[in-house]
């Protein structure tokens, strides 16, 4: 009895521990990517844990990758403005015509690496496009590295693409693949392997980075690059939080949400899409794959063809008083600040 007693007494003050050191609060963070791929393992994994620790363990961030709560990667974005998730890490381009400021950094040729690119987003955003957020909290938004091909048949030229059923990722991509004399075909990320394989497309437009977790290195066995610092494309993401569950955070655990927002994070994802273009790429050397990267000459034929983008671009968010060749001069500037750091 004297034993029994004292194991009760253990447990007892085991849950009076737990309860002591549980955490204030609890956040769902939602995304579309499984667990081992780059982001969720380089960055929204770290980001969390540090959020944790800092918090003093108030805060405890549970990680949901692909889409474990339920509905497509395009509804992310709602998601967290309507409370179904805490917070989200989500393609912006998913949701057309919701972001025409933000979406200027696809714009074909914009930008090179991602972590300055990244940072560069974020300023901008924060400078031009609050607007386009202002139904959530944002914690951060970055870009992809420099966006390529990654076909079947090789594309050594312009004229390989015409007429190629080639995958997009967003709205304005797609008008850069049709410029381009493509057709293009678009789906969400996650859907490319299957679609890759199964020959409803024959190529598709991602950056290394998201080659290993679709495991496109070894469907495919052609990739396809660019000569300068710039990539063919490059696509916009947001990190962001619920305003109700932001809101109702006590003072203290706000100041560690917004320690973990803004050019800080937008640095951390950022790095991690370089990061993970260095292992996309080691995979398909591995693989014996044939990597083309198109010299100047043939890269200038595709800026000037795509250079048509941001005439369309221009037109449409002039209809919405937005004025695009202003945005665009800005959006180069800050670039331009960004990476003459590296």
């Amino acid at each position: 009895m004297k034993f029994l007693g004292t194991l009760m007494s253990v447990a007892v003050g085991a849950l009076v521990w737990q309860s002591t050191f549980a955490a204030d609060v609890t956040l769902r963070f939602h995304q579309f990517l499984p667990p081992q791929a780059t982001i969720p393992k380089r960055a929204i994994v770290p980001w969390g844990k540090k959020v944790e620790k800092e918090s003093g363990g108030r805060i405890k961030v549970l990680h949901f990758p692909s889409m474990q709560l339920g509905g497509k990667p395009p509804e992310l974005f709602d998601q967290a403005k309507d409370g179904v998730a805490d917070i989200v890490w989500t393609v912006l381009g998913y949701t057309p015509g919701r972001f025409p400021k933000s979406e200027l950094f696809e714009l074909p040729f914009s930008s090179g690496l991602a972590e300055p690119a990244s940072r560069a987003f974020q300023e901008y955003v924060e400078t031009y496009a609050m607007d386009e957020f202002k139904d959530v909290k944002l914690i951060a938004v970055h870009v992809h590295g420099p966006g390529l091909f990654h076909s079947r048949d090789p594309i050594t030229k312009l004229e390989d693409l015409q007429g190629m059923k080639v995958r997009g990722g967003s709205r304005v991509v797609n008008i850069m693949l049709k410029q381009l004399g493509a057709t293009p075909v678009g789906m969400p990320v996650p859907a490319v392997g299957e679609a890759l394989s199964k020959g409803v497309i024959s190529a598709t437009t991602i950056p290394w980075e998201v080659v290993p977790a679709l495991k496109v290195q070894q469907i495919v066995k052609n990739h396809t690059g660019f000569a300068g610092d710039k990539g063919l494309y490059t696509q916009t993401f947001g990190i962001v939080m619920n305003k109700a569950a932001y809101e109702k955070l006590p003072a203290d655990l706000k100041k560690v949400i917004d320690a973990n927002s803004g050019a800080v994070t937008a640095s951390l994802f950022g790095g991690a899409m370089d990061a993970g273009d260095k292992v996309g790429l080691s995979l398909a050397k591995k693989a014996g794959n044939k990597i083309h990267m198109l010299d100047a000459a043939e890269t200038r034929k595709w800026r000037k063809t795509a250079a048509g983008v941001r005439d369309v671009w221009f037109k449409e968010v002039a209809s919405k008083g937005i004025d695009g060749p202003k945005l665009a001069a800005e959006a180069e500037r800050i670039i331009a600040k960004y990476s003459a750091k590296m």
